[in-house]
This record gives structure tokens, sequence and C-alpha cells, in this order.
């Protein structure tokens, strides 16, 4: 004689060990397939101005059939943006993709041990962070800074250096460093000269980090005596 209780507490069981058996190992939707993540990732990176609506059809019309949240929560996990914050340049981005044909010169001055102010032009190569000193003066006139570029032109030729973009500062233009001719010779060259902006000096980071590091390594700790000393100075630690 079987007691309904005992009848109640096995049939308890069995569901109990059915649930149990049925329940899955982890919680939640399973996670998805890597190559479909691996796919999502190559279809925004090869076309940035696609969201993940679109990303999500096309992947429909390759038969990989995936939520459309998914495909967000794939992007939002590599840290990707939304499709109209990818296609926006930025003036960073700029600088990476262009690296290999991107210049930037600067002025900066220095004082001599007897006083007299010595003025230095340089230019650095963004790719290989390459430092070409073109030459130091007392009196920067626009003669001088022609044939500085000139100078430039030449070297970069003999070099096999394709620049196609030259950085230079818009604020020297009021005291008449940079004549319109200094641009007109790189032009010529199939330079493109861009203008930084007004008291913008992250435009020109590099060149101005640069300046700094010689203030700072060099003629803050050496007493410069002539045009000649510091042009010496400066060539070995363009060489360093």
């Amino acid at each position: 004689m079987v007691v309904p209780a005992v009848l109640r507490w096995h049939r308890d069981l069995i569901r109990r060990r059915h649930a149990a058996r049925s329940r899955p190992k982890r919680p939640g939707r399973p996670p998805t397939v890597r190559s479909i993540r691996v796919l999502v990732l190559r279809l925004v990176r090869e076309n940035p101005g696609w969201g993940y609506r679109r990303v999500h059809g096309e992947l429909l019309v390759l038969g990989v059939k995936v939520a459309a949240s998914t495909v967000w929560e794939i992007l939002k996990d590599a840290g990707i943006n939304p499709a109209p914050e990818r296609v926006s340049s930025t003036w960073a981005s700029f600088l990476r993709s262009q690296a290999e044909a991107l210049l930037a010169c600067d002025f900066f001055e220095t004082v001599t041990l007897c006083g007299a102010r010595m003025y230095v032009l340089a230019v650095v190569e963004h790719h290989s962070r390459r430092i070409r000193v073109l030459g130091a003066t007392a009196h920067p006139t626009a003669t001088w800074v022609i044939q500085a570029a000139r100078n430039l032109v030449m070297e970069l030729h003999g070099a096999g250096c394709r620049a196609e973009y030259l950085i230079r500062d818009r604020d020297r233009d009021r005291d008449g460093k940079f004549p319109d001719l200094f641009d007109a010779i790189l032009t010529d060259a199939g330079i493109n000269v861009v203008l930084t902006g007004v008291r913008m000096p992250r435009m020109n980071a590099l060149m101005e980090r640069w300046v700094q590091t010689c203030r700072r390594e060099l003629l803050d700790r050496t007493l410069i005596w002539n045009q000649h000393h510091l042009l010496r100075a400066l060539r070995e630690f363009e060489a360093f």
C-alpha cells in the first residue's frame, strides 16, 4: 500500500532531477560563434560608414543569421564607436594616416654666451622622426628662409623622401619669417603647406616636442659661443 505523500514526494524528486539536467550550464543566450565576430569586425573595419543595422543586413545577405542586437553587442565589446563618430576624421587620424608623407617645421630661438639671439629652422619627418636642421642665423631674412627651402627640397630629393605635406606655424607669419615664396618653392616640389591654427601648438605637436627636448637636453646644458658653435652642436644632436 502506497501512501499519497510518498507518491507526491517521488514526483517532486523526478521533476527536480529533470529540471536540473535540462538547465543550461551557462545562463542567458549562447555565445556568438567566433567566426561571426571576426566577420562583423572585418565588415566594420573595411566600411567605416556602416552602422550595426547595415552590418546586420549584409550578414543576412551572406546567409549568416544573427540578431541586430548581437551585432551591436559585438561592436560595443570591441570598443568601436557608432558609425557617425567613425566617419568623422580628426587631426590625430590625419597625422597617423599621412605619417609617411608628412613633414613639420618650426623656428626656435636661443641666446649665445655674448647675448646674441640666434634663430634655428628645423624640419622633422613624422614617419621616421628624423630631424633636419636647415640652418641658424641671427637675421632670418626672406632671402635666407627661401634658400633654406631650396636646400630642403634638394635634400629630400637626394634622400628619396616622398613628402606631400609640410606643417608650419601660422603665428610666425606675423613677424615675416615665412615669405610667400617659401610656400611656393615647396608647392612646386609637390609639397602642400598646411598651416596650423592660431594658438594651437598641438597641431604641430611633434615639432614642438623636439624643440623642447633640444632646449632641455642641449641648449640649457651648453654654453653656445657663436653661430658656428651652435650649428656644430645641433648637427651632433641631430645625429644622436
